[in-house]
């Protein structure tokens, strides 16, 4: 899923695309800037993520970053260079509607995480709904620090992690390994650096070659009863069952079940 990208391309490009076999890799390509995110890399990934959500082809997407960082979150030279209530207030509706296109996308996302992902690089890490990060990358809402409450990645960092360990690193900006990032839950795993690109592989594979409407119907319906009421949650993943057990997907995993057979999925 790699891409031969020169570093003038950023500009151009801040987010690069490329699909293969129903995964589809969102490559943040701003190395230089740490693959901030700009007002530019705000409107690609939202008119990118647009597109995919309507594309069946796509099975599993991936966002992954060119060189050295993540993602360190927006571009605070430009966010200074255009100071003002009106910037400020598009610039972070742009970010919090491309979070939640994350969010209720179709497909499942993987964060595929090396070197640094701060503040909305964080952000981003927790709102994907599946992480796998190398070793030596560090996680932190660390806008604190410059004193700034990091009040949008809290959205969704608080929504990943129990609430000390998201205040924690939002009250204190302090750096996290990967390995603690995965014990409190902001990411799935921490592997070895050299492993990473294998690991992210193998998931996407395993998540392509499952049904793809039991795929979306689950995402959804996660999403949908998570923050309800618990009988509310109940009966809305009660309808979404039983629409999955009527669905073909549904009767042809059943009948492989029980004929002791692998299922051949209708995607429906």
């Amino acid at each position: 899923m790699a891409n031969e990208n020169t570093a003038e391309n950023a500009e151009k490009f801040p987010v690069i695309r490329s699909d293969r076999d129903g995964i589809c890799e969102l490559m943040l390509n701003d190395p230089a800037k740490y693959n901030t995110l700009s007002t530019e890399a705000l409107d690609s990934m939202g008119a990118t993520l647009a597109d995919i959500a309507l594309d069946k082809t796509v099975r599993v997407v991936v966002v992954a970053a060119r060189g050295k960082a993540f993602c360190s979150g927006h571009n605070l030279k430009q966010m200074r260079a255009n100071h003002g209530e009106a910037y400020y207030q598009k610039l972070l509706a742009d970010c919090s509607s491309m979070m939640q296109d994350i969010v209720s996308l179709p497909q499942p996302v993987i964060a595929k995480v090396q070197g640094i992902a701060t503040a909305a690089g964080c952000q981003l890490v927790a709102s994907c709904d599946l992480a796998i990060a190398g070793r030596s990358a560090r996680f932190a809402t660390n806008g604190i620090n410059n004193g700034l409450f990091c009040a949008l990645p809290a959205v969704a960092v608080g929504r990943t992690v129990a609430r000390k360990h998201a205040l924690e690193m939002l009250l204190t900006g302090e750096f996290i390994d990967a390995d603690r990032a995965a014990s409190i839950g902001l990411i799935n795993h921490a592997v070895d650096d050299a492993d990473l690109d294998a690991a992210v592989e193998k998931l996407a594979q395993d998540l392509s070659r499952k049904s793809q409407y039991a795929i979306r119907l689950g995402k959804a319906s996660f999403q949908r009863q998570i923050d309800q009421p618990l009988d509310a949650a109940y009966r809305s993943a009660s309808n979404d069952l039983v629409c999955n057990l009527l669905s073909d997907d549904g009767i042809e995993g059943v009948d492989a079940f029980i004929e002791n057979r692998e299922p051949h999925w209708n995607n429906e």
